[in-house]
């Protein structure tokens, strides 16, 4: 019997028993068959020697190609009569015929039955050896082709049925039908696998299209799509024909399946990346309008072959090769569960040699622009862009990679390129691949990827890796396994949202990325990111701070050449990202403030009053109006506050100069603003001559203890002269609604929301009477005020009062005033029980349940402010000199007037110490309640920094001895002695 096909080149049966139930259940076909001839074939073909080996290479090798075998004996029969060549023209010609004018369920059918019948065609021509490597190829991707056309003319010629749409030519449909299929990747360079995707990307020319349904040429093309999507890979009782992925099309996260021309064309323009120029080298009409498909690719032709490629572009071809982790010898590569096509020295690579030396050439020599990866190879070398014998090497270990990936689908029609762990199961495709067991075949294949490694590595040899702890590629549509484990590996929990993410920037999704330019250098730049968000202590959480930021830039450029220029910057970002989030935050909505990193003393301490106070005079000197200073203010505000924060993130500053640093901030912009407030205000009210306003900080402010978070605690005191009774602006006001209406100006001008953002919030609960009272008091009003009316709690918070802004006489009355009140004597046991019901109170208001609301907790701040602010009260009659607003200093001065013990004032100083060096960090990094468990380790390490502590044990240790230290003094001076007395809170004298 003369097969038509080489039996030597048959495998043979790696399951012999599998085999020999094949070809029993072969024989069965032959009580099915329609005629006697038939029948007389199916049972002569194992009688013969060569048709027994073959069907035993079938059967012992692949159930996938036995099903086929035992469906079409007929189909069988008529190939090795004719051949596979005549064979495979024979198949597709029947088929157009029998589906011209097929309905889409018989086009269903139909195209299922073909692809069955080719696909057994196909395999047993390649496992035979009737064909080689580009015939395989070429017939797979024919295959797919005649496919893709007979279901989109059967499409049209449905849509024409049902009146959407009028065809220019209804005998051949798809001429000039304004729909046009490209091929991508293998399908376009006709290197198709045996059981592949086939990578499309569908177009449409709206003003093309003859529609005439009731919809858009766009739901109208997108609807042709799904519905061609389905014909070719739903899986229906007759199988599929191909896989398709549409993810190679402009932007696939952001658009439709099917994309007009137009906007495909602005898209390259634009957004178009070189990992696209990439894979459009492959790119060719496969189906539909062919003359609308050259169109489109004569357009791309110059955004593909650049004429001359600047510095940034040959350095983002090398860096997507660069990204791929590539072994420079020395490594064993373990051939089970080896991913052959991703891998190393798999085909990818292979690939990725030629296409990146296409890119940097292909521009100005056309004739290295081949889409088939062997052609390709062979022309590069003959261009002598690498050697012959490279050129040589690869191409041989592509066919014996590419034959391999083609056994490995036959199995069981899967779409796999990675080998079987199972030592069983290698040893079984060995045997189909002609090797006698597995070590012959290991060893075979180990050559093969070693050598392919070894070219590719030459790739490297001026440039670092940028994938050291494997591959980081985001380039293309889907993700690449090796780079999901890689970011796994570096410690994100999710990876795939991370590598979506960086693809969505390649994309051009965030305005940062939008120029080729900025798209380019991040190729380079992201490795060094990921591995700096990895280093913090929630990396996913760092990452997608970073996205947000990221997204708020206006362009990408700066900032990419930024960390460029300083590596230590993104060190620096990943930090405030993973660890503060507070600051991250803050950043991620003030982008542009990154600058002011690189300016010359950041990192030096912060400024003295008086500099920062020339440096924001000479700042607002640039101002172009009253709304322009607010912003300027803002600017310079938010620029001091980030450095400040992240010198104490560093510990470059401890807590107590930073909260000297922040007041010092707040009190120069409350300052320099107020004058130009009162300023814009007389532009339509005019001015009380001889009045004025001071503006008195109390809470953190006054007591120049400021955190990150801290709002701005103000009474505003004015004193007009006797005789003026209005103001002389074009719209006079009464003095006290003069006042009332500046102060609101003033509130308005710190808490307004600009580009800049808001400077301040502000509280005036502080003020007399609080909300219940005017907004600003007369001097007078103060003073008869705390002579007469005002609360014990009232006169503690004025132990912090600072004046920080008026008129220097009027400012010193106000500071007399306040003086004389802290002074009074007083009644030291309604005073005792006064300031303990209060803490009781608050106690009740704010548990303080957690050991880390330094703030609340027994024995925190809120104690040492009492005891400090009750001892003042009680003792600042007889001893002057312990009034002082900040709360160390007070209890300094206490014990040294003999009010507190020096053990007691050491105990207190030392807690205030702790507490204001945690509040610190947590209210410059953390938004709300903070839980030690769940907290980053870059913020733990910064507390223990903040806090001297050796350990995270040792620092709650500390706390707790503080706290009771604390709460014991605090007991034995006010709890204690104050419910000895009883009683019920009275206002102080």
């Amino acid at each position: 019997m003369n097969l038509r096909l080489p039996p030597d080149g048959l495998p043979t049966a790696a399951d012999r028993a599998r085999a020999e139930t094949g070809v029993q259940r072969w024989l069965d076909q032959a009580g099915l068959a329609d005629d006697e001839s038939l029948a007389a074939f199916i049972r002569a073909l194992p009688e013969d020697a060569d048709g027994r080996r073959l069907l035993e290479a079938v059967f012992g090798n692949s159930p996938f190609l036995t099903q086929c075998l035992l469906r079409e004996p007929a189909f069988l029969r008529s190939l090795l009569d004719t051949g596979p060549d005549r064979a495979f023209e024979e198949l597709l010609a029947t088929a157009t015929a029998e589906m011209a004018e097929a309905a889409p369920p018989a086009l269903m059918r139909g195209l299922r039955a073909t692809r069955r019948r080719a696909a057994l065609l196909v395999a047993l021509a390649d496992i035979s050896g009737a064909w080689d490597l580009a015939r395989v190829t070429g017939a797979l991707s024919a295959l797919a082709e005649w496919a893709l056309s007979t279901a989109v003319a059967g499409l049209l010629r449905d849509a024409a049925r049902r009146g959407d749409v009028e065809l220019a030519h209804p005998d051949t449909p798809e001429h000039g039908c304004g729909y046009v299929v490209i091929g991508m990747g293998k399908l376009g360079a006709r290197e198709l696998n045996y059981s592949s995707d086939i990578d499309l990307i569908v177009l449409y020319d709206p003003d093309a299209i003859r529609y005439t349904g009731r919809k858009t040429v766009q739901e109208y093309s997108i609807r042709l799509t799904r519905d061609l999507i389905r014909l070719i890979e739903e899986r229906t009782a007759d199988g599929y024909v191909f896989r398709t992925d549409l993810r190679l099309r402009p932007d696939p996260g952001a658009t439709p399946p099917a994309i007009s021309i137009a906007a495909a064309e602005t898209y390259y323009e634009a957004f178009g990346q070189n990992w696209e120029r990439a894979a459009l080298i492959k790119a060719r009409v496969v189906a539909g309008d062919a003359a609308l498909g050259k169109g489109f690719l004569d357009f791309l032709r110059p955004f593909i072959w650049r004429k001359s490629l600047d510095f940034a572009a040959i350095q983002d071809i090398h860096s997507i090769k660069r990204q791929i982790n590539a072994h420079k010898g020395g490594h064993r590569i373990a051939v089970a569960g080896h991913n052959i096509k991703l891998g190393r020295g798999g085909i990818r690579e292979i690939e990725f040699f030629a296409q990146t030396q296409q890119l940097i050439w292909g521009g100005r020599q056309p004739e290295v622009r081949a889409a088939a990866t062997c052609e390709a190879l062979r022309a590069l070398a003959a261009a002598e862009h690498i050697a012959d014998a490279v050129a040589e090497e690869l191409i041989q270990a592509y066919g014996f990679l590419r034959r391999l990936e083609h056994r490995l689908q036959m199995i069981d029609d899967q779409q796999t390129q990675t080998l079987p762990r199972e030592p069983e199961r290698l040893t079984a495709l060995a045997v189909f691949m002609g090797y006698e067991g597995a070590e012959d075949f290991a060893a075979a294949l180990r050559h093969t990827l070693e050598r392919v490694e070894d070219h590719y590595a030459h790739l490297f040899e001026d440039a670092p890796d940028l994938a050291s702890d494997g591959n980081l590629v985001f380039t293309g549509g889907e993700d690449d396994p090796d780079t999901i484990e890689t970011i796994s590996r570096m410690g994100f929990n999710n990876p795939k949202a991370v590598s979506a993410t960086i693809r969505g920037w390649h994309h051009g999704r965030v305005r940062a990325t939008r120029s080729t330019r900025a798209r380019e250098m991040l190729t380079e730049l992201v490795p060094a990111l990921l591995r700096a968000m990895a280093q913090t202590a929630n990396p996913d959480a760092a990452f997608m701070k970073f996205n947000e930021f990221l997204t708020r830039m206006p362009a990408g450029v700066p900032l990419f050449s930024m960390f460029y220029q300083n590596p230590h910057l993104l060190d620096l970002v990943a930090e405030v990202m993973g660890d503060a989030p507070r600051l991250a935050e803050h950043l991620s909505r003030h982008p542009n403030q990154l600058e002011s990193v690189l300016e010359t003393g950041f990192f030096d301490p912060p400024a003295a009053a008086e500099e920062l106070s020339v440096d924001l005079d000479r700042t607002l000197a640039q101002a172009r109006d009253f709304g322009d200073a607010l912003d300027l203010c803002r600017r310079w505000t938010n620029d001091h506050r980030f450095q400040i924060g992240i010198q104490t993130l560093r510990k470059l500053l401890v807590p107590e100069a930073a909260a000297q640093a922040l007041t010092d901030v707040a009190d120069t912009v409350l300052s320099r603003l107020h004058p130009r407030v009162e300023q814009e205000f007389a532009r339509t009210h005019g001015h009380l001559p001889g009045a004025g306003v001071a503006i008195v900080a109390l809470g953190k402010m006054g007591s120049r203890e400021m955190t990150a978070t801290s709002d701005l605690d103000l009474i505003f005191i004015y004193e007009v002269p006797e005789d003026v009774t209005e103001s002389d602006g074009p719209k006079p006001l009464s003095p006290s609604v003069y006042f009332a209406r500046l102060t609101q100006r003033m509130i308005n001008a710190l808490t307004v929301k600009t580009p800049e953002g808001v400077l301040y919030e502000v509280d005036m609960r502080l003020r007399p009477s609080g909300n219940a009272g005017p907004i600003a008091s007369s001097l007078e009003a103060f003073e008869r005020y705390h002579e007469e009316m005002a609360w014990t709690w009232e006169h503690m918070a004025l132990t912090r009062a600072r004046v920080v802004s008026g008129p220097p006489d009027l400012a010193g009355r106000v500071r007399a005033v306040i003086r004389h009140t802290l002074s009074r004597r007083r009644d030291p046991d309604r005073l005792l029980r006064d300031v303990a019901e209060m803490r009781e109170r608050m106690a009740r208001e704010h548990r303080g349940d957690s050991p880390w609301d330094v703030k609340y907790r027994p024995g925190g701040l809120v104690d040492i402010d009492f005891l400090a602010q009750y001892l003042l009260l009680r003792h600042a009659a007889g001893h002057h000199d312990i009034l002082v607003t900040q709360t160390a200093s007070m209890i300094d001065r206490l014990a040294k007037a003999g009010a507190l013990a020096p053990q007691e004032a050491d105990d207190l100083t030392e807690a205030l110490r702790l507490w204001t060096a945690i509040q610190a960090i947590l209210r410059q990094t953390v938004e709300g309640r903070f839980d030690a468990e769940a907290a980053p380790p870059g913020l733990r390490e910064a507390l223990l920094r903040a806090a001297d502590a050796p350990s995270f044990g040792a620092l709650v240790e500390r706390m707790e001895d503080a706290a009771a230290r604390v709460r014991a003094i605090y007991d034995a001076i006010i709890a204690t002695p104050a419910r000895a007395l009883g009683g019920d809170t009275r206002k102080g004298e």
